[in-house]
């Protein structure tokens, strides 16, 4: 079977190893970029009201969980996905937000590659299984999830060995 031409040069199941980690780089979340995401995502006063965040659980302006975990997707995308043979997402698992995201902070991390399987029903498939560690500046921990992805084979004919679906 040829190679799919928009996905060619992208790194294949066949090149994916378990323990594999990717580094995500950084971001800084600024004041304005939590009122944008909360304005038309998640309009709760401690993402939207400064005095309402001061006296809130939080004890400040913090960002929305949803945006810590679309920053993660995003940084996500440009250090891995992009440069993956990907056929979408298949959904996430294990989401925990663990402190909050708060005005300044900078969010990074790491993703491994915690299991790779092939597909029985589409031997042209298979599924990497990425583990998130997202971390803030003082290397506290934010969010963890587990995210599956499809991934081209580049040799769909290659026997089936692991487990399957």
């Amino acid at each position: 079977m040829p190679n799919n031409p928009v996905t060619a040069d992208r790194r294949h199941f066949e090149d994916l190893a378990v323990g594999e980690v990717i580094a995500l780089g950084r971001i800084t979340v600024t004041k304005e970029m939590i009122f944008t995401f909360a304005r038309e995502f998640d309009p709760f006063p401690f993402h939207l009201d400064e005095r309402a965040a001061k006296a809130s659980l939080l004890g400040g302006l913090a960002a929305s969980g949803w945006q810590t975990a679309g920053l993660s997707l995003r940084m996500l995308a440009d250090a891995f996905l992009t440069t993956i043979a990907s056929m979408g997402g298949l959904g996430f698992s294990d989401l925990k937000w663990k402190r909050p995201v708060m005005v300044g902070d900078s969010i990074g991390g790491t993703v491994t590659i915690s299991a790779l399987r092939r597909s029985r029903g589409h031997p042209e498939r298979g599924i990497v299984t990425l583990d998130f560690d997202i971390r803030n500046q003082r290397a506290e921990p934010v969010m963890s999830m587990r995210l599956a992805n499809l991934i081209e084979l580049r040799d769909p004919t290659l026997p089936i060995t692991e487990a399957a679906e």
